[in-house]
């Protein structure tokens, strides 16, 4: 059976993202979701208005993969170079609110499930990103098929 390891993060994130959305109603943005930024080094909010339903899929594959993660490493792995005017650039974390909201939204859920040294996921949750990753890898076989069967 594939796993999110057999598949491209890009397509797997946009595909868990729309299901989170469409599957879960514990999953939803809070108040104040569009006017935050979500790093120190970001000078705008997101453009994108679904941009918590992406910040959770990406959350929740990155627990499948390097779990069990605690808040510190995702801030670390979501921060970015924070423009310092004449002094030089230098690294700075992400925000660490929305990624403790978002995994508490996805403990809610019963996708992640907290450990003595951070989150990991569940049972439930394996399977929901496998049984996606499946779905993935189907659709490009098809489609590689058919591309191949026109040559």
């Amino acid at each position: 059976m594939p796993t999110a390891y057999d598949v491209p993060a890009d397509s797997l994130i946009r595909e868990l993202s729309t299901k989170l959305r469409e599957e879960f109603k514990e999953i939803e943005p809070p108040a104040w979701a569009p006017f935050v930024k979500t790093s120190v080094s970001k000078e705008r909010a997101p453009d994108d208005a679904d941009w918590w339903f992406k910040r959770c899929a990406s959350l929740l594959r990155k627990i499948y993969i390097y779990g069990p993660v605690g808040v510190s490493r995702l801030r670390t792995a979501y921060g970015g170079r924070q423009h310092r005017g004449k002094s030089p650039e230098k690294f700075a974390r992400g925000s660490g609110a929305i990624i403790r909201n978002a995994l508490q939204q996805l403990e809610k859920a019963g996708l992640v499930q907290k450990n003595t040294v951070g989150r990991k996921i569940t049972d439930k949750g394996r399977s929901f990103v496998d049984k996606i990753a499946s779905e993935i890898l189907k659709k490009t076989y098809k489609t590689s098929k058919k591309a191949s069967s026109k040559e």
